[in-house]
């Protein structure tokens, strides 16, 4: 009996991360569709990648360029100094309107409140209702009217001096003593309380504290900002002076804070109570500059164009001008040129001949001194009596010529 061997088997080995073969030399499953679309699918991740990055851009949490702004990154913002006071165990809390920040206020543990309202939209009842609330407060350049609300003591004193670059504490105050030195450029002074970096000669100082120790004028945004926060002792002075409460709240007034006081007043209720009787005064202004400007121009000529007008007219026109303004240098020097150039044309000197040379050619035609001619010709008249006298002259002067 003979055994019969099995035949071999035809099935293909699928190749590895593949379907098995179908018989048509085609792959199945993702990994064959990808080689087999590899621009397709390098296209599409491609736009996957940008639109995450674009979805990232625009829910990351954004800054501003607000001065002092705690998402303020750039020179004049003060990111860097809350970053060390948040290292420092000191809960920063960003007010953005009022009512946000009395209810930091009053939510904090001995807050130490930091103002900062450059445009003084706060008014006095509000002011006086924040420092109520904080345990200390610390202003940066108040204005006059911020100032006058939170302290009778303290008074502005101008600007530091030009030449007052690094000012030195000399004051007794721990917090400027640690701090030392700091930069007075740009910066505002102070006069009550204790007054420390008092330029020299002066008893204010860029800081002040009252007495009680419950409000600090400080007259630099300088000393906070990110761009010189590393200078002298600023970040000393900066963290000491915000970083002695658990909690800060970071409050600057924006327009919102603005008190309308209702509905916004209307155009008559600002003008002033004459104002009404301006209007048909400025129309009876009005009506009699136009009645008299339009009788002393006349009634309008209407005329066919083109207008010809005489040489005659033109010439008395323009004498009415000089006479009307008074030009009586104007006047010479074009009595002048025409009296040259016609004496000219007469002794056929030529269009290029000069005023010597005619001068000249008039004493010879003449028989006259040429001194004499020359005089006449090129004097200059100075009142209008002597200017029609001496028009008279050139006239005569011409006839003589032509008579000859």
């Amino acid at each position: 009996m003979t055994a019969v061997a099995p035949a071999p088997s035809t099935r293909r080995v699928p190749e590895p991360g593949g379907a098995p073969d179908n018989g048509t030399g085609k792959t199945k499953g993702l990994w064959g569709w990808l080689r087999r679309h590899r621009a397709l699918a390098a296209g599409w991740a491609l736009v996957a990648a940008a639109l995450a990055l674009v979805l990232w851009a625009q829910l990351a949490p954004k800054g501003d360029d607000v001065p002092l702004s705690l998402n303020n990154a750039g020179p004049d913002g003060a990111r860097a100094v809350t970053q060390i006071l948040a290292r420092h165990g000191v809960k920063v809390h960003a007010a953005g309107n009022f009512e946000a920040g009395m209810a930091a206020l009053e939510a904090g543990t001995s807050p130490t409140l930091l103002l900062y309202d450059r445009s003084g939209f706060l008014d006095e009842p509000r002011l006086r209702e924040l420092a109520a609330s904080a345990e200390r407060v610390v202003l940066v350049s108040p204005r006059l009217q911020t100032l006058a609300a939170l302290s009778s003591s303290i008074r502005q004193a101008g600007v530091v001096p030009d030449a007052s670059s690094a000012l030195d504490p000399g004051c007794s105050v721990p917090d400027a003593e640690a701090a030392g030195p700091v930069s007075g450029e740009s910066g505002f002074i102070y006069d009550g309380g204790t007054a420390c970096y008092r330029p020299t000669g002066s008893a204010a100082g860029v800081l002040t504290v009252e007495d009680d120790g419950r409000l600090t004028v400080l007259g630099s945004t300088g000393i906070l900002t990110n761009e010189r926060l590393d200078e002298l002792g600023h970040a000393a002075l900066a963290i000491r002076t915000l970083g002695a409460s658990p909690d800060l709240v970071w409050y600057l007034p924006t327009i919102e804070d603005l008190e309308t006081g209702g509905s916004p007043q209307t155009l008559d209720e600002l003008a002033p109570g004459w104002a009404r009787f301006l209007g048909p005064w400025l129309a009876l202004v009005a009506a009699a500059a136009i009645a008299w400007r339009g009788r002393r121009l006349g009634p309008l000529v209407f005329e066919p164009l083109p207008v010809v007008v005489k040489a005659v007219e033109t010439a008395e026109g323009r004498a009415r001008l000089y006479h009307d303004s008074h030009a009586v240098d104007q006047a010479r020097d074009n009595l002048r040129a025409g009296t040259l150039v016609r004496l000219s044309g007469h002794l056929r000197l030529g269009a290029a001949a000069t005023a010597d040379q005619v001068v000249n050619a008039a004493a010879r035609h003449l028989g006259q001194p040429a001194r004499q001619i020359n005089q006449l010709v090129n004097e200059h008249p100075r009142t209008e009596a002597r200017l029609v006298a001496w028009s008279r002259d050139l006239d005569n002067l011409e006839k003589e010529v032509k008579g000859r």
